[in-house]
C-alpha cells in the first residue's frame, strides 16, 4: 500500500443550529429579533399551554388564583431572561404544589410569600456560589419516585374537588375520606371533571390539525362550555380584580423561626433540583447552546424573590412547557419571555373570563397532570436495576409524611443501597459441569476486606484436593482480599488441590502487595492471546460471557427488529458490530466476496435479504461496507493484467463479474477513486472505494431496494474500513469524508433533529 495521510478532508457544512426545525431568520434584525419568525409563534403556543396549568396548580396549592398566573408572568420574563437554559420556560410547577398547600396551612399566604423569597435568595446564593452541577448529585430514581408521590398526592386531593366536596390538608385523610365524598357526590361537578379527564385523554388520538390546539387549554374551554350551558351553579374561580388587584406583599412570621427556615430550605432544595433536572432535560431535546447550570440557579433564584414579592407562587422550571417550547420551533429564550408578556397581558385585560371556569373542571386538569406524574417506564426501570425498593419508600413517603422527609429518606436509602452494593462484592462458587472440568469461583466488583467474610465462606465450600479456577474481575483489590486468596491457595494446594488465577479486571491483584490500593486502567492488564481454539473461546463465552448477554438477548428470542441491513465483504477482518458499536439484534448482516449487490435474478440469496430486510422487517438503513486491502479487488487488478483464477474454481471468476464494473469506472476516472488518490490511497483501496459507490448506484436500482430508497423510507450509506487505521470512511457517489468525532456527533445530532 502507498503512504498516504491519516485523514481525508472533511465536507465544509457546517453543523445545524437550533432545535431541529427550521429557523426563520429575518436578515439585518439584530439580536433577539432575527428569531422572532420562531420564537413569536413557540411563545403563543406555550402560553396557551402555561394559562391552564398555572391556575390549576393555584387552585391545587389552596394559593390566590391569581398567584399562578403572577408566577407564570414572572417565570417566563425574569428566569427565561436571566437563566442559562436558552429554552426553558419557567413557571408554578406541580412538583411544589403539595410543599406550597401546607405552608399555606401552616403558615398563611403572606407568609408563605415570604418564604419564597428566601428561598429564592438562597438560590441565587447556591448559583453565585457555582455549585449548580453538585445540585444535581441526587438518584434519578429518587427523583422519578418523588415525582410520582407528588402525582398521587394530587390525585387524592383533587379527586374531593371533582366529586364536590372539600380536600382534606393530608393524603391520608384525603384517601380515608373518599368513600364519604364518593356517597355524597355533586353529578354537575363530577361531570364536567370525568369529561375534562376524557378530552386530555382522547386528545392524541385526533388528527393533527385538531391537535394543533393545546388539550389542556381545548378541554378547560369545552369543560368551562358546558358548565355555562348546563350547570351553572356549579362551584367557579373567584377572583378579585385583576392580576394587579392580586398583588400581595410578603409578611414575616410572628414566631416558629426554626419552622421558617426549614421551609425556606425545602423550597429552595425542590424547586432548584427540578429546575436543573429539567434544563437537562431540555437539552436532550435540542441541538443548540446547553444551559449553564450555576446560571440558570441564579435565574430561578431571581425570579422566585420577585414572584415572592408580588403574591405569586414559588417558580421552577417546567418540563411541560419547556418541551412545547422546543416542539413548537422557539430558536432563543426570547419565546419564553414572550410567554410571561403574553400571560400578564390576558390576566390584566381578560380576568372575567377566568371567572367562569368552574372547580372541577381545573380538578380534572390536575388528576390527568397528576397521574402523568406517575410513570410506568419508571416503575420497570427501577424493577430491572434494582431499585424498586429505593422507589416504592421514597413514593410512600413523599404521599404519607411530606416532601421533603420523603426525598431525605429516599437519598438516604439510595446511598446505603449503593454503599451495599460497592462492599458487597459478588463471589461465587460454581462445580464442574463435567466430570473433566475445574471448579470455578468468580470474584468481581471492589475486593476490599469489607468481601472477606464472604470470600472465605465460598472458599470453604469448594472440596479439598480438586482443580480450581479463580476468575478475578476486579476493579479494586486491597492487602487483606489478596492475602486471603494467596493463603487459601496455599492451604488447598496443599491438599493436593491445584488453583488457576485468571484476571479480567482493570486493577492487578499482583500489584496489591507492593502499593496502595487502586482503581487502575484496562490497558495496564496483559492482553490476551491473539488466538485461541474455536472451543476454548466457546468455553470462556459461556464462564464469563453468557451470564451478561443473556438479558440484552432475552427481548430478541422471539423476534428480530434490526435498524440496517449492512452488506460487507466475508474477509475475516472486518467485524460490522464492532466498527459500527452495534449489538444484537441491530444489524441484519449480509456477507459475500467483494460486499457486491448483484442485478435482480442473479443471485437469490441477494435478492431476498434486500426483499427480507425492506419488505418484512422494514429497516431503515442499507449499508454497503468495503475494506482496504480487499482481495477481491486485487484479483479485478490482476485480472485486467492478464492473472488467471483458475485455481479458485470457475465460480470465483464468475462472481468477480458483479464487481467489473467497479473496476471501469475507476479507469474511467470516478470522482471517488480521483479523491481516494489524491488523500494518498494505493489502487486496490481506490478500487475497494468505487465498488462501494458503484453498489450503492445498484441499490437505487435494485427493484426490493429502490422504491422505498426514492420515497425516502430507506437510506442507503456507503462505508470504507481501514485495517491500517481502524478507521471508517464515509463514502457517497461523489467522494468521500473522514467520519471523524465532530462529524460524528453532527451526524446523530441530525438524525435526532430529523426524527
Amino acid at each position: 500500500m502507498e503512504a498516504r495521510p491519516s485523514a481525508v478532508p472533511t465536507p465544509s457544512h457546517s453543523p445545524p443550529g437550533g432545535n431541529g426545525n427550521p429557523v426563520r431568520k429575518k436578515p439585518g434584525l439584530p439580536g433577539f429579533a432575527s428569531h422572532l419568525g420562531a420564537d413569536v409563534p413557540a411563545s403563543l403556543v406555550v402560553f396557551l399551554v402555561a394559562l391552564p396549568l398555572s391556575l390549576g396548580i393555584a387552585a391545587a396549592s389552596g394559593a390566590p388564583i391569581m398567584a399562578g398566573l403572577i408566577a407564570a408572568a414572572i417565570g417566563g420574563i425574569v428566569a427565561g431572561s436571566l437563566g442559562g437554559s436558552p429554552l426553558q420556560v419557567s413557571g408554578p410547577a406541580a412538583g411544589l404544589t403539595v410543599v406550597v398547600a401546607g405552608l399555606v396551612q401552616e403558615f398563611g399566604w403572606q407568609v408563605t410569600c415570604a418564604i419564597t423569597v428566601a428561598a429564592g435568595a438562597v438560590q441565587l446564593l447556591l448559583g453565585i456560589s457555582r455549585v449548580g452541577r453538585a445540585a444535581l448529585a441526587v438518584s434519578p430514581v429518587v427523583v422519578k419516585a418523588m415525582l410520582a408521590g407528588i402525582g398521587v398526592t394530587i390525585i387524592l386531593q383533587q379527586l374531593h374537588v371533582l366529586l364536590g366536596s372539600e380536600p382534606a390538608g393530608s393524603a391520608l385523610e384525603n384517601l380515608a375520606g373518599l368513600p364519604a365524598a364518593i356517597t355524597n357526590l355533586e353529578l354537575h361537578a363530577a361531570l364536567l371533571g370525568l369529561a375534562v379527564i376524557v378530552i386530555l385523554l382522547c386528545w392524541r388520538f385526533l388528527p393533527p390539525i385538531v391537535r394543533r390546539v393545546p388539550g389542556p387549554l381545548a378541554a378547560v374551554a369545552a369543560g368551562t362550555a358546558l358548565a355555562v350551558a348546563f350547570a351553572p351553579g356549579v362551584e367557579r374561580i373567584s377572583l378579585d380584580g385583576s392580576i394587579f388587584d392580586a398583588i400581595a406583599l410578603p409578611q414575616l412570621p410572628d414566631g416558629n423561626w426554626r419552622a421558617f427556615a426549614f421551609a425556606v430550605l425545602t423550597m429552595a432544595l425542590i424547586a432548584s433540583i427540578e429546575s436543573l433536572l429539567s434544563a437537562v432535560a431540555v437539552d436532550k431535546m435540542h441541538t443548540g447552546p446547553r444551559t449553564n447550570l450555576n446560571k440558570e440557579l441564579v435565574g430561578q433564584g431571581a425570579a422566585n424573590i420577585v414572584s415572592g414579592s408580588l403574591g405569586g407562587l414559588p417558580v421552577t422550571g417546567v418540563i411541560v412547557r419547556s418541551a412545547t417550547n422546543v416542539e413548537a420551533g422557539a430558536a432563543t429564550r426570547t419565546s419564553a419571555v414572550l410567554h410571561g408578556v403574553w400571560v400578564l397581558a390576558f390576566s390584566a385585560l381578560f380576568a372575567g373570563l377566568i371567572q367562569l371556569i368552574p372547580l372541577a373542571v381545573l380538578a380534572g386538569l390536575l388528576v390527568v397532570i397528576g397521574a402523568r406524574l406517575i410513570k410506568v417506564a419508571d416503575i420497570r426501570t427501577s424493577l430491572r436495576t434494582g431499585d424498586l425498593l429505593i422507589y416504592a419508600v421514597t413514593l410512600a413517603c413523599v404521599v404519607f409524611l411530606n416532601l421533603l422527609e420523603g426525598v431525605m429518606i429516599g437519598l438516604a436509602l439510595a446511598a446505603a443501597c449503593v454503599l451495599w452494593r460497592v462492599l458487597r462484592a459478588p463471589i461465587q462458587a460454581h462445580p464442574p459441569a463435567t466430570t473433566s472440568s475445574p471448579w470455578r469461583v468468580t470474584v468481581a466488583g471492589s475486593c476490599s476486606f469489607f468481601a472477606l467474610p464472604r470470600l472465605n465462606g465460598t472458599l470453604q465450600s469448594i472440596p479439598a484436593a480438586v482443580d480450581v479456577v479463580v476468575e478475578l474481575n476486579a476493579d479494586y483489590v486491597d492487602h487483606s482480599f489478596r492475602e486471603a486468596l494467596l493463603a487459601w491457595r496455599v492451604q488447598h494446594q496443599a491438599t493436593g488441590g491445584t488453583v488457576n488465577l485468571e484476571e479480567h479486571g482493570n486493577t492487578l491483584f499482583r500489584d496489591a502487595a507492593h502499593q496502595s490500593p487502586r482503581r487502575g486502567e484496562a490497558s495496564e492488564l496483559p492482553l490476551p492471546p491473539r488466538k485461541e481454539s474455536l472451543l476454548q473461546g466457546i468455553n470462556k463465552y459461556h464462564r464469563r460471557f453468557a451470564d451478561q448477554v443473556r438479558p440484552l438477548v432475552h427481548d430478541l428470542a422471539e423476534a428480530q427488529n434490526p435498524d440496517s441491513l449492512f452488506v460487507a465483504c466475508v474477509d475475516s477482518r472486518v467485524n460490522p458490530n464492532l466498527i459500527t458499536s452495534s449489538g444484537p439484534g441491530d444489524l441484519l448482516t449480509l456477507r459475500n466476496i467483494g460486499n457486491v449487490v448483484c442485478n435482480q435474478g442473479q443471485d437469490a440469496s441477494i435478492d431476498s435479504a434486500l426483499s427480507f430486510a425492506v419488505n418484512g422487517l422494514g429497516v431503515k438503513s442499507l449499508v454497503i461496507c468495503g475494506h482496504s486491502n480487499c482481495g477481491a479487488m486485487k484479483a479485478l487488478i490482476a485480472e485486467a493484467d492478464g492473472a488467471d483464477h483458475a485455481s479458485l474454481g470457475p465460480a470465483f471468476g464468475r462472481w468477480l463479474g458483479h464487481s467489473r464494473q467497479s473496476h471501469a469506472e475507476l479507469l474511467a476516472g470516478h470522482p471517488v477513486g480521483k479523491q481516494a488518490a489524491a488523500a494518498g490511497y494505493g489502487t486496490v483501496d481506490q478500487l475497494a472505494m468505487v465498488n462501494v459507490a458503484v453498489q450503492l448506484g445498484k441499490l437505487h436500482n435494485h427493484p426490493h431496494a429502490g422504491p422505498a430508497l426514492a420515497g425516502g423510507q430507506v437510506q442507503a450509506t456507503g462505508l470504507f474500513y481501514d485495517i491500517a487505521t481502524a478507521r471508517v470512511l464515509e463514502v457517497t457517489p461523489d467522494g468521500i469524508a473522514d467520519l471523524d468525532p465532530a462529524l460524528g456527533a453532527r451526524l446523530q445530532d441530525d438524525a435526532l433533529a430529523s426524527g
